[in-house]
């Protein structure tokens, strides 16, 4: 997946967030398969079990199984068709999560591989939305940009638009 260029940028943004809104090192039910980020969260103190692959629109066994305090979900909703309903399943009570936003001047990332297509690029209000349906308060945000080093219109753009967005959250009493 990362055969020419490492996420630096948003692992450490990401690292930072998470230690800023939940600093206790504690066990965590990350979305999505073992992952560079989740060997980082292990690195950092955090007990990480991830996902096995499972398609999270129709399997909720994972989540539901669970007892983790904390579940992390990194550029994982965009992939489901109904993100809304693992997250409605989700048993802990607190939540990470981080989306690509949706760039007005790009077209949705079409991965060529079936676990890796784009069926949401979420704007910051319509995630917001989605994470309040399903039973969630938002307590804290953050978006930063993704600039690319290539020459363009859009490569300018990138410098000054946010690429990404991360949450947390907590369930709705």
């Amino acid at each position: 997946m990362y055969e020419n260029t490492y996420p630096d940028k948003r692992y450490q943004k990401t690292l930072e967030f998470l230690e800023k809104v939940h600093p206790q090192k504690t066990q965590v039910l990350d979305l999505g398969v073992k992952n560079p980020f989740s060997e980082i969260m292990q690195k950092e103190g955090f007990e990480v079990e991830n996902t096995k692959g499972e398609d999270l629109d129709l399997d909720f066994s994972s989540v539901k199984e669970s007892d983790a305090e904390l579940v992390t979900a990194f550029e994982i909703f965009e992939h489901l068709i109904a993100p809304f309903n693992v997250l409605r399943e989700i048993k802990a009570q607190k939540l990470v999560a981080s989306i690509p936003l949706r760039l007005w001047f790009a077209t949705a990332y079409q991965g060529k591989e079936k676990w890796d297509r784009h069926y949401h690029e979420f704007e910051d209000w319509q995630f917001d939305w989605l994470l309040e349906k399903a039973g969630w308060e938002i307590k804290a945000r953050d978006k930063w940009t993704n600039p690319v080093k290539k020459l363009g219109i859009r490569p300018i753009l990138r410098k000054f638009t946010p690429r990404y967005y991360i949450v947390y959250a907590e369930r709705k009493a």
